[in-house]
């Protein structure tokens, strides 16, 4: 299990506000976290979820949480809305259970947090576990977050590739994501979005006229 300590940078330039807004994010081969913050697009569609190559197969999962709020419940962190958060409601360690109905392959995760508008409620260290099932989860990555303002996404995993460029996802049924602790030791904890997100699909389709690539098909495509 590794370690991922994440800096974000909250200001950038007018030019390059300008070529991420019209070419995307650029895209990392080396596995590095990838840093979404709010002030580097002065754009409202600067606080939606980025458009990124893996895709989400969150939606095809069963989502809890560990207590929350009335108002403020699991469906906050996927309703694509960065005003709206999930917010804890009872004793810490609080996290965020992800279960699929058969095992997936999970690359990475992106999640929304917000120093500047959250201060106490905004978690610094993340634990990522995964598992067949909530009694056997475990630790595959630990995220440390330094005041951070807008979306970051990262490999759950921490087992290099064949090639060591990058590293493998991880293949589970469950995904748990733990707020281990908040900035100024906060009690409670704030997210305003999360997504789960599967490997890139390869463009070869291995001779197949047909292939199926939406997440949901390809969960049952063996069955064909």
């Amino acid at each position: 299990m590794a370690t991922t300590n994440i800096t974000t940078t909250t200001t950038a330039g007018s030019s390059t506000a300008a070529a991420v807004a019209q070419n995307g994010p650029s895209i990392p081969k080396d596995g590095l976290p990838l840093m979404h913050p709010v002030m580097l697009i002065q754009l409202p569609a600067a606080r939606t979820p980025p458009v990124l190559p893996w895709p989400d197969i969150g939606h095809l999962a069963k989502w809890s949480v560990s207590s929350y709020k009335f108002g403020f419940g699991a469906e906050c962190l996927r309703d694509g809305d960065p005003d709206t958060f999930w917010h804890s409601d009872g004793p810490q360690p609080h996290f965020i259970t992800v279960e699929f109905p058969r095992k997936v392959a999970i690359q990475k995760i992106s999640i929304y947090l917000s120093w500047p508008q959250d201060d106490s409620y905004t978690p610094s260290t993340l634990a990522i576990r995964a598992g067949t099932g909530p009694s056997d989860l475990q630790d595959v990555r630990v995220a440390t977050l330094e005041k951070p303002d807008g979306w970051i996404t990262f490999d759950v995993s921490s087992e290099p590739d064949e090639d060591g460029n990058s590293f493998k996802p991880v293949h589970a049924y469950v995904l748990q994501v733990i707020v281990v602790q908040n900035h100024m030791s906060g009690k409670d904890t704030h997210i305003r979005g999360l997504r789960v997100l599967g490997p890139q699909e390869e463009d070869a389709t291995d001779g197949d006229p047909f292939p199926w690539k939406s997440p949901d098909f390809k969960m049952y495509e063996r069955l064909r």
